[in-house]
């Protein structure tokens, strides 16, 4: 196969885009489907201050070298989760990165802050990865507001997306429609989050750090085993296999035709968040969801 576009010899075949790319070619796509996801759903600009949640993985790490590489102001902050499987693995792959990249790096780590994800587990009783992803959700915000960022962003992908699309039109959650897309704005107590590579699939990013040389964590969290949205993918992944484009265009549908009326609804039947009692982040009860945490592992 020849590559679509300098018809040198091909190394990557993308059948949803019915085109195959060299290597240099390839970063060059890769390169502009950021782009075109920025630019179109105007995420940010250089004037921004962006922080990137870095977990080790492919898609954050691509992330991080595209938005450094096309010149953006950025800064990464990684979770240490304080899992003894992958913790230490993970944060390894991540300060190795940035320091290659001179990407300056925060870390926060649960173990110090009370929050091992060990322990988290042991004492919760409802499934670790939702509670973790909570946890995960409020660090990054409070990061971001407590240190200036005016902007959020995370490595979340096509496959990412369409997953989380499916599962919420399978169950028709009309409020977790009503935040779907690759930004949300900035509200009071919320940071601005957007997604940059809703674009590109997981089989992109990963082609795309293995020609551009990005050493990245492929093990998955030991707890992760069962998590619905592998399912999902699944699922998604067979319909894609025999209808090459069907997420994009499934997760564009959406964004285009679908998402403006579950958030009108979202925002007639919403609760307006009101500021925790105990640590100010908005919740739409008195206690925000970490703060119960807390509260059940006594610390």
């Amino acid at each position: 196969m020849k590559c679509t576009r300098c018809k040198e010899k091909a190394v990557v075949a993308l059948p949803s885009h019915n085109a195959g790319f060299c290597p240099p070619c390839y970063l060059k796509f890769f390169q502009r489907q950021v782009e075109k996801a920025i630019k179109a759903q105007k995420l940010f600009t250089f004037d921004d201050k962006i922080l990137v949640a870095l977990s080790g993985g492919k898609d954050s790490l691509a992330l991080a070298k595209q938005l450094k590489d096309l010149g953006y102001d950025i800064t990464g902050l990684h979770i240490d989760l304080a899992i003894p499987e992958s913790s230490p693995i993970a944060r390894g792959y991540v300060e190795r990165f940035c320091t290659m990249y001179d990407i300056e790096m925060h870390v926060l780590e649960m173990d110090a802050l009370g929050l091992p994800i060990p322990r988290v587990k042991e004492k919760i009783r409802r499934p670790v990865c939702s509670v973790c992803g909570k946890i995960k959700r409020y660090y990054f915000n409070k990061h971001a507001l407590d240190h200036g960022f005016t902007v959020l962003a995370t490595g979340h992908n096509l496959d990412d997306e369409a997953a989380r699309l499916f599962s919420n039109v399978f169950r028709w959650d009309a409020a977790y429609l009503g935040d779907q897309g690759p930004a949300l704005p900035a509200e009071k107590g919320f940071a601005r989050k957007v997604k940059p590579l809703f674009r590109v699939s997981e089989f992109e990013t990963a082609n795309y750090c293995f020609i551009a040389g990005i050493d990245y964590g492929f093990a998955p969290c030991p707890y992760s085993k069962g998590a619905s949205f592998t399912f999902y993918k699944t699922i998604l992944d067979e319909l894609e296999h025999k209808q090459p484009g069907r997420k994009i265009s499934f997760y564009e549908g959406f964004l285009s035709k679908g998402r403006k009326a579950f958030a009108r609804q979202d925002q007639d039947e919403g609760v307006l968040p009101t500021p925790c009692s105990q640590c100010s982040y908005p919740t739409s009860e008195d206690v925000c969801g970490v703060c119960r945490i807390r509260q059940n592992l006594g610390t």
